[in-house]
């Protein structure tokens, strides 16, 4: 049981009824609260929890219409999509309260300032590294339209300006991450065909490979809502068409692929996570046609290289360089 929910549940009884877990990890919270039900923008979570509780978890950037008696928001790593959720929360909770749950090291009492915006917080409990706060929403905000919060930057390439569109949460939100624009500098010589951009982010990768090689089929996977409407955003701006779809890691792509790009997440919440990234490279043979191409970034001190010429083939560096490696590997 994740640490958040057992401070919940030390509480149980304030959370009987219609309550919705926003952000909720895929445990057995819903289990212990049969009438409440999720809100999740991670696909895997989400696929996780109606695996178990069927019609009890809602996924996408909306929270859901239902009625509810009280919502509680698991604190996510982004001070700004927290921003946009307590909003989104808060605007449908007048007379009912909104809690707000999260470990100490992920920066819930920062976090818990936020809850000014909408009356007096406080402080209900603290146990397991975590603190649960609460806020009675006595006047209910007006909601923020999610887009109205997307930062919009340009990037000036070779062959002209690229407009990057970013929403709360998304990663490296408004500004281009030193990873992706190494990757973009080493874009030449992939084989044509049908390229995916995995883990994409804000869409750059794929929208420049689309710009660049217009005859491509290009196809962006994020196992994140916020990252792919992100994606949608940018591939409009710049006029360009792109698939963008929604799943959790590598086996939500399409196949066979001649090529996939990646500056692989490894990261989840305040939590280092690998098994993404690294499922990633074990089953991209899976994807890649014969003659396919594996390009990443990705940190220096990452072991990827190995894995890379193990289970997709003869594996160089391409660049090294700023604490980042450029790898490629071609399936045999």
């Amino acid at each position: 049981m994740d640490p958040r929910s057992e401070v919940l549940l030390r509480q149980a009884d304030s959370f009987q009824g219609r309550w919705l877990m926003a952000g909720l990890p895929a445990d057995d919270l819903l289990g212990q609260l049969p009438q409440a039900c999720g809100w999740s923008w991670h696909a895997g979570d989400h696929a996780a929890l109606e695996a178990r509780f069927a019609g009890r978890s809602h996924f996408g950037t909306e929270a859901p219409n239902d009625e509810i008696d009280g919502a509680v928001l698991f604190l996510p790593k982004a001070r700004d999509l927290t921003h946009y959720l307590l909003n989104a929360l808060a605007s449908r909770l007048a007379g009912r309260t909104l809690y707000l749950v999260g470990e100490k090291r992920g920066g819930i009492e920062g976090a818990a300032k936020q809850l000014q915006d909408f009356g007096k917080p406080r402080k209900i409990d603290s146990a397991r590294h975590c603190q649960l706060w609460a806020v009675d929403i006595e006047v209910a905000p007006q909601p923020l339209a999610l887009e109205s919060l997307a930062q919009r930057y340009e990037l000036e390439l070779a062959d002209g300006p690229l407009s990057v569109i970013s929403l709360p949460g998304v990663f490296s939100h408004g500004r281009l991450d030193r990873g992706t624009a190494l990757l973009l500098d080493f874009l030449d010589g992939l084989p044509t065909g049908h390229v995916l951009d995995f883990g994409c982010g804000a869409g750059v990768l794929g929208a420049m490979i689309k710009r660049r090689y217009p005859q491509s089929q290009v196809t962006l996977l994020d196992v994140d809502a916020f990252a792919v409407a992100s994606s949608r955003l940018t591939l409009a701006a710049n006029g360009l068409e792109g698939e963008v779809l929604i799943g959790d890691g590598i086996d939500a792509a399409p196949q066979p692929l001649a090529a996939i790009l990646s500056n692989p997440p490894f990261h989840t919440g305040v939590h280092t996570d690998y098994r993404a990234s690294e499922t990633m490279l074990k089953k991209s043979r899976e994807h890649l046609q014969k003659g396919g191409e594996l390009r990443i970034v990705a940190n220096a001190f990452l072991r990827y290289q190995p894995l890379m010429q193990e289970h997709v083939g003869p594996c160089k560096t391409l660049h090294e360089g700023g604490g980042f490696k450029i790898y490629s590997a071609i399936r045999g």
